[in-house]
């Protein structure tokens, strides 16, 4: 979901490399081929159920999205639970909200560099990644109105490495967060609207 047609897609000639570390590079072409044809079928909807449970513990269910065309459901639901630590007043039964913010940002960009190598034809024998979040919890609290409620600062470092140069896998690197939808979210933000049901 990371890459897009500009972003992999080979000149016309050529035919797309072949399956690479877990990336069925064929199959990528055929969709970014098809959704050229048909850009309706860009458009998704991906969703989550959540269930307060107690505390500050709550849980989550992922089980289907659209797009392409059409209603799909995921091989088995997905449950994430989130809650805070004892120093935060919780029980620790899941990461903070926080933390999966940071699991789904490292999350995007690994997708898009696994997908960006394989269509360029570089296999990758390893791309790890540390992300760091720094969060200053007077303005959460409500002690300060200059600070915050948010991270202030997110850092990711990439370790990876592969059959190229340096230079082209920070290259891949690259690409994949300039076409990361998390990456994007973050950085140029979004609008969202919260109802509520009493």
């Amino acid at each position: 979901m990371s890459a897009t047609a500009e972003a992999v897609a080979p000149a016309p000639t050529k035919a797309p490399p072949p399956p690479s570390h877990g990336v069925n590079t064929p199959a990528l072409f055929a969709t970014i081929n098809v959704v050229k044809g048909q850009p309706e079928l860009a458009k998704f909807q991906f969703r989550a159920k959540s269930a307060w449970l107690a505390g500050t513990h709550m849980q989550t269910t992922m089980e289907s999205f659209s797009g392409a065309g059409g209603e799909h459901v995921h091989k088995a639901p997905t449950v994430a639970n989130s809650d805070h630590p004892a120093v935060l007043c919780g029980e620790d039964c899941g990461p903070t909200p926080v933390e999966w913010l940071l699991h789904a940002l490292a999350g995007c960009l690994t997708a898009g560099i696994a997908n960006i190598a394989a269509a360029r034809g570089v296999t990758l024998t390893r791309a790890d990644a540390e992300i760091e979040g720094d969060i200053d919890l007077r303005g959460i609290l409500g002690l300060s109105d200059e600070v915050r409620n948010g991270f202030k600062e997110i850092r990711v470092r990439f370790d990876i490495a592969g059959d190229a140069p340096p230079a082209k896998l920070q290259e891949i690197v690259r690409q994949s967060v300039a076409r990361s939808a998390l990456f994007d979210m973050l950085t140029n933000g979004l609008p969202v609207s919260v109802s509520v049901k009493a």
